[in-house]
């Protein structure tokens, strides 16, 4: 995780992050569910009268709180990733579709998706540090030592019940979401790492 990484480097990470934004702005739009987290920051918005993107930074920023006493460190990917995401979601969501048929909502949640795992094949591959989120994950997993599924699985569980108490959109789409997610970034992480390569950033 460099702090000078090359420009094609910030370009596959910042590419990554807004085209992952967009996916979340893309299921926001559908109306029939969204992500686990994003659950969370719609209801949270709901509370404080925020967008969906503001709540989305405020709770990047708190999670990266928690991770100091498992020792994590940010890199400029996370620190971007907080950002652009957040600002990604903001900026595209009011310019989307947002259909009625369920057809088309439907559709909408599926293109969103892919858009997410597209974008995290990207900015995973730069290797410029973890989201605030996948950081906090992988450090409870470190000090715990369970298995990293199970890790995941409980804290978006709790995301998604928190979320979903203050007016979070729980639906469909939410459950499409968390089926199909984890296959299609694996299948985009093995694209892109064929096409790129893991970047290699100065020191």
């Amino acid at each position: 995780m460099s702090t000078r990484p090359k420009p094609r480097t910030l370009i596959i990470l910042i590419s990554g992050l807004w085209i992952f934004g967009t996916g979340d702005a893309v299921i926001i739009a559908a109306g029939v569910g969204v992500a686990p987290w994003t659950v969370l920051a719609q209801g949270i918005g709901n509370q404080f009268d925020w967008t969906i993107g503001e709540a989305t930074f405020a709770i990047s920023v708190a999670v990266l709180f928690l991770w100091i006493p498992l020792k994590e460190k940010p890199g400029i990917g996370t620190l971007l990733n907080a950002i652009l995401i957040a600002v990604a979601i903001d900026v595209m969501e009011p310019r989307l579709p947002h259909p009625e048929g369920e057809f088309l909502q439907l559709l909408q949640v599926l293109i969103g998706t892919i858009f997410v795992g597209i974008g995290s094949g990207l900015y995973l591959t730069a290797n410029l540090g973890p989201g605030p989120r996948d950081g906090w994950m992988t450090g409870i997993q470190r000090i715990t030592n369970l298995p990293i599924g199970r890790v995941r699985t409980t804290i978006e569980l709790i995301a998604l019940l928190i979320g979903w108490k203050l007016g979070g959109i729980f639906g469909i789409g939410t459950i499409i979401f968390a089926i199909l997610i984890g296959p299609i970034v694996a299948l985009f992480l093995q694209l892109t790492g064929r096409l790129w390569g893991a970047p290699q950033n100065d020191d």
